[in-house]
């Protein structure tokens, strides 16, 4: 990554950041891109420029975090179980819950509690799924997923859905790395 690359990450990150903030108060639907270019100190258009839709400035995050989940799935020991790969692969997204818990809880209400948001993030996500099929497929020595790849993959990003939104409900009060391994318990008992 060049300087001009870090220096437009930079500016992403804190636009992004004003977004969330504004969001969190005026909540979703009311705020503007005029709003929103005001408060970061921006022209309407260098906003745009940066996040085409108002879901981009909070949901741009989303498509790193599964770039890292497949590459730690393609790191993790070949002897591996498949199950237990996704669930490892899948600890990097807890890791980042717990770094900064009590904004991570601020981001996910935003996100649960706005359908716009809820709708884009699980499409992102979704998106998730055929690379990490993709990632297992290549673990095994083959060129494509099989079926059983596909729906470990499936049911792994559900499991992540399922343990975020119940700590979503819990106020942050429960433990997530404990709701996802419950979650990844019921599917393996099948």
């Amino acid at each position: 990554m060049n300087t001009r690359d870090i220096a437009r990450e930079a500016v992403r990150s804190r636009l992004s950041q004003v977004a969330v903030e504004l969001f969190r108060k005026e909540g979703f639907e009311q705020v503007t891109f005029d709003t929103l270019a005001e408060a970061a100190g921006v022209s309407r258009s260098t906003f745009i420029r940066y996040f085409g839709t108002k879901e981009d400035a909070v949901l741009s995050t989303f498509d790193a975090k599964g770039e890292r989940v497949v590459d730690a799935l393609r790191n993790r020991p070949a002897g591996e179980d498949e199950w237990a790969a996704l669930r490892h692969a899948l600890g990097i997204l807890v890791e980042e819950y717990q770094h900064d818990p009590v904004g991570t809880l601020a981001l996910s209400r935003l996100i649960l509690e706005t359908p716009a948001l809820a709708k884009r993030q699980f499409d992102k996500q979704r998106r998730w799924r055929p690379l990490m099929a993709e990632a297992l497929a290549e673990r095994a020595g083959s060129a494509l997923p099989t079926l059983p790849q596909q729906v470990r993959a499936a049911a792994a990003l559900d499991c992540v859905y399922l343990a975020v939104e119940q700590w979503h409900s819990s106020d942050g009060t429960l433990d997530l790395t404990a709701l996802l391994d419950d979650a990844f318990a019921v599917v393996a008992a099948g």
